[in-house]
């Protein structure tokens, strides 16, 4: 049999799904209900948070990870969310709680900036501060507008957190910055249908905002009207006179999963603005006990039309057991429109074991491919709090899932590295010794890439740079003969005018085909 390397084409960089290497991001303070941020000016850069007042900062990719524990002059009190600004910095979410004195625990949204050309924490601001009597604020997160940097924060406010007065009740809010969060307004009232503030099916809860093409805000949630979607065309000055209904969402958000102290199936909303064949498509995803209480799915409704008209429920998860999938969250790779969902699956497991899966659609959210990406499952308790959500990020190809591991009695949180470049194919492990020496350097760059190779014996060389969608951009070296010895390219991004993104060196020989990828942080 000949010596050869199993390669998949760039447009298909799932085809063969290698085992991601899985990181740990800490397991110190007990960490639960991670949020994860890959940056978009250099992905390089990536922020996790965690309950109660944890933030990671990772210069690698999410390879190695330095843990801060926040403050605040309104205090730190979890539900983390982490973005990022159309410059580059890092922005942290969370709830509030007051030094005393100073106010109420929850009594507003904190957001808080991390300049990273200066590598601290600056603006410390909020919203939502309500006057007397003070309300509680919770479960918030942010959309940023790529073509202006306003900043768009939906969320939850109960008159009374945990009250089964039904004289209390709960609203969806909004609240927008234009000035890069240092000012914010004040809060609109979007859900037309109030919940109550029991913190369970009938409160309105999971209201996540996206940005729409042409700078739309969607966003959907949950409550006593199943799974509701509002938007605004006009920058959030107007919504819409009535909810409009998605999913009836049967049996509610709020459910059971054995070994898990508290779950919930709320909604996650993004929209495809890739500029690709689905361009404009509002993806919501959440989960449901529809199946049955012990065999909760993950779903997705999908609009082509602005949100007037969903489709019915696409079940993500293509397990045939009666096992449970929970706790899921989504992300749309703008380079491409592949939609990506993270989720606890139980389908390979029994006796409450479980493990993380990652679901990919290529296709707009017309089917589904589903990957194992833990390296080993982990058994939780129902006396630990695991937090309300797991998170993910997707940034041209370069996917980093987030969720909350429980093992031999301690929490952590974790990663896994999956790139474009480590899933491409596979190699046989018999064939290395004809294989060629690769090397990109540096890694990121801002000018020059430099490509070297070493050859084994006498071969045909190809070489071209292609982009994340394996569009070919340059052409360095074609069907030349090489003798074995190092050889050096150089290819110089700037003269192609390619702007900031993932590409890819592509070297062809007789019987290999070799893919390396370098980041350009211009």
């Amino acid at each position: 049999m000949k010596n050869i390397i199993l390669f998949i084409a760039i447009l298909l960089p799932f085809s063969l799904f290698a085992q991601p290497k899985n990181i740990m991001i800490s397991d110190t303070l007990n960490p639960e209900e991670p949020s994860i941020f890959i940056n978009p000016k250099n992905p390089a850069l990536i922020m996790a948070g965690a309950n109660i007042h944890k933030t990671y900062l990772s210069l690698d990719t999410g390879r190695t990870w330095t843990m801060s524990e926040m403050t605040s002059n309104y205090g730190v009190w979890g539900d983390p969310c982490i973005s990022a600004d159309t410059a580059g910095n890092f922005l942290f979410l969370h709830l509030s709680n007051p030094p005393q004195g100073q106010g109420a625990w929850i009594d507003r949204i904190v957001f808080q900036k991390y300049e990273t050309q200066n590598q601290i924490w600056t603006t410390d601001t909020f919203m939502g501060l309500s006057s007397t009597p003070q309300k509680a604020q919770d479960k918030e997160w942010i959309a940023v507008d790529p073509s202006n940097n306003n900043m768009y924060v939906t969320w939850t406010e109960f008159d009374k957190y945990g009250s089964s007065d039904p004289l209390d009740s709960s609203l969806i809010l909004f609240s927008k910055s234009t000035d890069g969060g240092n000012s914010w307004g004040s809060p609109i009232r979007l859900s037309k249908q109030a919940g109550d503030c029991i913190d369970s099916d009938n409160t309105v809860e999971g209201a996540v905002p996206a940005i729409g093409p042409n700078g739309e805000i969607y966003v959907a949630w949950a409550g006593p009207n199943g799974l509701v979607f509002d938007r605004s065309t006009d920058q959030g000055n107007t919504w819409l006179n009535n909810d409009i209904s998605i999913d009836p969402m049967p049996g509610g958000w709020d459910y059971d999963v054995a070994g898990i102290s508290r779950c919930n199936g709320l909604p996650i909303t993004k929209c495809d603005v890739s500029g690709g064949p689905h361009n404009g498509t509002i993806y919501v995803n959440w989960t449901d006990q529809r199946n049955g209480q012990t065999n909760v799915d993950v779903f997705l409704s999908k609009s082509i039309d602005g949100g007037n008209t969903w489709s019915s429920p696409l079940r993500v998860n293509n397990d045939t057991t009666q096992q449970p999938q929970f706790f899921t969250w989504m992300d749309v790779d703008q380079s491409t429109g592949y939609l990506y969902f993270i989720f606890y699956d139980r389908r390979n497991q029994t006796n409450n074991l479980t493990d993380v899966y990652l679901a990919i659609s290529k296709d707009g959210g017309l089917t589904f491919e589903n990957y194992e990406i833990s390296e080993s499952p982990f058994m939780p308790s129902h006396t630990v709090f695991f937090g309300d959500y797991n998170n993910i990020s997707v940034q041209n190809g370069i996917v980093r899932p987030i969720w909350t591991r429980l093992h031999y009695g301690k929490l952590s949180v974790w990663t896994a590295i999956i790139n474009p470049d480590t899933q491409l194919g596979l190699i046989e492990k018999n064939n290395l010794e004809n294989i060629p020496q690769t090397k990109v350097y540096p890694n990121p760059i801002q000018d020059q890439v430099y490509f070297s190779f070493k050859l084994n014996k006498k071969e045909t060389v190809n070489l071209r740079v292609v982009d994340i969608k394996g569009r070919v951009i340059s052409n360095l070296i074609e069907s030349q003969i090489h003798k074995p010895g190092l050889y050096i390219e150089t290819f110089s991004p700037a003269y192609f005018e390619l702007s900031s993104g993932t590409y890819f060196f592509v070297l062809s020989t007789d019987n290999n085909q070799i893919t390396k990828k370098f980041i350009l942080n211009k």
